[in-house]
């Protein structure tokens, strides 16, 4: 029986678990990030997990918001 640590790399390394070779989408795995295929090249998120939404959402918002500011007052 694999360990946490060894399952979650069998799933990483998986093909199937990613869409286009770039989208993680795994619904047993639960974590919200997760190493890129190869790790050199960073993260991403598990696009299976409902919570990535709120995060990318929560990001665009306060991205947005920036934005707004600088442009608003930055006159």
């Amino acid at each position: 029986m694999p360990t946490n640590h060894q399952q979650e790399e069998l799933w990483r390394k998986d093909a199937k678990n990613w869409k286009l070779g770039l989208f993680y989408h795994n619904k047993a795995d639960q974590r919200i990030i997760v190493e890129k295929r190869n790790p050199a090249f960073g993260i991403t998120f598990n696009f299976a997990h409902g919570k990535t939404y709120l995060y990318l959402l929560g990001m665009l918002l306060f991205f947005g918001f920036i934005v707004f500011v600088i442009t608003y007052f930055g006159k």
